[in-house]
């Protein structure tokens, strides 16, 4: 089949014309897209010819739809464009309405969110008479609503483009209805409503044939199976899922696909092959440009790096996952990019300290140290004014302060006696090593001062860059008098532990290790407390 209109025949008059159209709709739901660009360019030419601007219009419009699937973002924009002017000039005001909702909704897939709202507003003022059209914008303001966080607003919308699409007796547009209904009962973990939405938009969707719709029906209820534990159903909904996207060419889809049976096999302890299909989901979402795809397969892949004790990789894959949230344009799988980023975050505070704890157990010792390092140290930082984000910032720098240490030989962190100068020094490198251990980890936070500072001092005596005063971040130097405190409190292979109170008066008599502000906060809160 040719791409182009120039090439078909011109039409004999045997074919009825709306045939020619519902023709080409048919190959477009049934994924065969050449066959759809070939069909829509023939009815191009019929409408020209009839002067039939209902028909050209709408065949415009089509065939643009179908090229912005293939990703030719510019001639899919020219042929909407083309689509409103025809229909304007005909004084056609719902397939007027029709072209603009189409380029509102490829300006939604740009992210150019303020763009997309007028343009979806002008065509519900222009084509709102048209229950099937007022469905589908709808529904469009339901997903620029979810994008943006207002999963109540959402809701509202899509159950009007529900009432609408049934006033229609659109089936498909209700089959999508059901669909981004399951999709919001989903993301607020109303797990039953989900399960049966997702169901009636299977069920309507086998009734049309509509393959690909299928296959997001079968993908999206994957995440309810997993949730519910119904894991071999999960399974199967996955590996059908993969198969139509296969045989569709969606590498987007693929990725998804893939992605979710990487959950499965996480979910069974099938760690091998959770890795494999994650890394599969990954490649997948980066050949066909999907960020939301690969930033959820690297979050799922840290998950199980994490598991199996690959800390610093997984660290390595949370900072990519957070990086294409950040830029995430939200095309196709809208969604509230701030609350996945919310919920990487989380990720991220569970790989730290869980690599924190595991580097601290080698030393009974110092077992639990990194843990009340991070609460001495948010309550300092709390006492300094410091915002929300800062205070995430010092949790997680005390989590990962000493993680330079699993370079000290084992039996010179474990010595139970007076360290030689020689091992001092080699005790003294670990915030170097820290910090070269993540070297290739782009952290939200801006932790890797704190690892490599946190032993500076005030007056100048710290190490390993021997800084002082100013030169030393206050996130830094709030680490360094929690960690002397806790040193101070706790029994070590070297010494015994101080009492509250003497551990307070030794801090005073080293005041100038610190700067005015972190001394007081900490005397204020934590050595008040002790001194009571």
């Amino acid at each position: 089949m040719t791409d182009t209109a120039t090439r078909l025949p011109r039409h004999s008059g045997t074919v009825p014309v709306a045939d020619v159209l519902e023709e080409a709709r048919a190959h477009e739901r049934a994924g065969r897209l050449g066959d759809a660009i070939a069909g829509y360019a023939h009815a191009i030419v019929l409408g020209e010819e009839t002067g039939d601007a209902a028909l050209l219009a709408e065949a415009l419009r089509r065939l643009g739809v179908v090229r912005h699937l293939r990703g030719e973002g510019d001639e899919a924009r020219a042929l909407c464009r083309r689509s409103h002017e025809v229909a304007v000039a005909a004084r056609l005001a719902v397939p007027a309405a029709e072209a603009l909702n189409t380029l509102a909704g490829f300006d939604l897939e740009r992210g150019e969110y303020d763009r997309a709202r007028e343009g979806f507003g002008r065509a519900l003022a222009l084509g709102g008479a048209s229950a099937a059209l007022r469905g589908r914008i709808e529904q469009n303001l339901g997903i620029l609503a979810n994008i943006r966080g207002d999963l109540a607003g959402a809701l509202a919308h899509y159950e009007r483009s529900l009432g609408a699409f049934r006033s229609a007796e659109d089936e498909r547009g209700c089959a999508i209805a059901y669909h981004n209904l399951g999709m919001i009962s989903a993301d607020r973990r109303l797990w039953d409503d989900a399960d049966r939405y997702f169901g009636a938009a299977l069920a309507v969707a086998d009734g049309l044939g509509d393959v690909h719709l299928r296959g997001l029906c079968l993908l999206n209820h994957t995440e309810v199976h997993l949730a519910r534990r119904e894991l071999e159903q999960a399974r199967r909904n996955a590996e059908a899922a993969l198969a139509i996207f296969g045989e569709l060419g969606d590498l987007a889809g693929k990725a998804a696909a893939y992605r979710f049976l990487g959950v499965y096999y996480h979910a069974i302890g099938g760690a091998a092959l959770a890795e494999a299909r994650l890394r599969d989901a990954i490649r997948y979402a980066a050949t066909s440009g999907a960020p939301l795809e690969e930033a959820e397969a690297s979050r799922e892949l840290a998950r199980v790096c994490q598991e199996l004790g690959r800390n610093q990789e997984a660290l390595h894959l949370l900072s990519v996952a957070h990086r294409l949230f950040r830029r995430l344009d939200a095309r196709r799988d809208a969604v509230d990019v701030g609350a996945k980023i919310a919920e990487l975050e989380e990720t991220y505070l569970g790989v730290v300290r869980t690599w924190g704890q595991s580097i601290e157990s080698a030393d009974s010792y110092t077992f639990g140290h990194c843990e009340r390092v991070a609460e001495y140290a948010v309550t300092v930082a709390r006492a300094l004014g410091l915002d929300q984000r800062q205070q995430q910032t010092v949790r997680l720098g005390a989590y990962l302060h000493d993680i330079g240490k699993v370079r000290v030989p084992h039996e010179v962190l474990n010595k139970p006696g007076r360290l030689t100068p020689e091992e001092f020094d080699l005790v003294k490198q670990h915030p170097v090593w820290g910090v070269e251990m993540l070297a290739t980890v782009e952290f939200p936070w801006d932790l890797k001062p704190i690892i490599r500072w946190h032993h500076e001092r005030w007056d100048g005596t710290g190490y390993p860059d021997r800084l002082a005063g100013e030169e030393i971040p206050v996130n830094a130097q709030i680490i360094c008098i929690v960690d002397v405190f806790d040193a101070l409190t706790t029994t070590r292979s070297y010494k015994p532990a101080l009492a509250g109170g003497a551990a307070v008066a030794q801090m005073r008599a080293s005041r100038s290790w610190w700067r005015a502000d972190v001394y007081d906060a900490f005397m204020g809160t934590i050595g008040q407390t002790l001194a009571a």
